[in-house]
């Protein structure tokens, strides 16, 4: 359904990505990975418009989307690592301008809004304006206009963030419905434990390059490590943290120089 052919990408001639390419099939949950910096942010904003790269290309069931970014906007929903959100609006206010931007019908608009902000516990909030809501608020609001008009592709960049624990749960079990529904999902995050319950394949970026492209269960057995985080650690070059916090407690203790 999605396809990232060689994509690169440089600021002032420091590459951000390099030869990213990889393929997200309907029903498939698709975890990308990798350490501040690395260059997750900027291929998604390639794949949404929001950045050209300087080579390369993405495809949209076989047609460059570059062709009519409009049309392929209308199908995908996106929920950014930032809850870019209109503060003085209210919560089904911003549903109701994403509804008329997805081109959505007024009657429709005000019943899936608002039934989405119910079932994301907010809808004694719907008329409070954004700028009152929490973070996770914030966040919930954004998952709902991502769903609103029921898009094939959806991508999550660091969704669980300032969710509570009831949130998030409702999320992952969304997110297996959404895929067993053949919407194919792009899903960003740090929280390793979460991708590793939850995403078919895991794509791993340092320094601008895929290093990792398996299932999370054949990265343990290929690097013969336990954990997804292991594995991650080891791929990108992680320092020791350990030995660095050490470091850290140490430096703090020191009285003079």
């Amino acid at each position: 359904m999605l396809e990232l052919q060689h994509l690169f990408k440089s600021y002032r001639g420091i590459p951000a990505v390099q030869d990213v390419s990889f393929k997200v099939a309907p029903g498939e949950i698709v975890g990308l990975l990798g350490p501040n910096g690395a260059g997750k942010s900027t291929a998604i904003k390639i794949v949404t418009g929001l950045l050209r790269p300087n080579h390369g290309r993405v495809l949209y069931k076989g047609r460059d989307v570059s062709e009519d970014m409009v049309g392929f906007r209308s199908r995908f929903g996106y929920v950014p690592e930032e809850a870019q959100l209109y503060t003085y609006m209210s919560g089904l206010e911003y549903l109701q301008l994403v509804g008329r931007l997805r081109g959505l019908d007024e009657a429709l608009i005000e019943f899936k809004g608002t039934q989405l902000l119910k079932l994301l516990q907010l809808e004694s909030w719907r008329h409070t304006t954004i700028s009152a809501y929490s973070k996770g608020m914030r966040q919930r609001v954004l998952i709902a206009a991502a769903l609103l008009h029921d898009p094939e592709l959806l991508i999550f960049d660091e969704p669980l963030s300032g969710l509570d624990v009831v949130s998030a749960r409702l999320f992952k079990d969304l997110l297996e419905l959404l895929a067993a529904q053949g919407k194919a999902i792009v899903y960003i995050s740090h929280v390793l434990e979460v991708v590793e319950q939850i995403c078919h394949r895991v794509i791993v970026i340092s320094k601008g390059r895929i290093v990792a492209d398996a299932r999370p269960e054949d990265l343990t057995k290929l690097m013969r490590l336990p954990t997804l985080e292991r594995v991650f650690a080891q791929l990108v070059e992680q320092q020791d943290t350990q030995a660095t916090a050490q470091e850290i407690v140490e430096t703090m203790r020191t009285a003079n120089v």
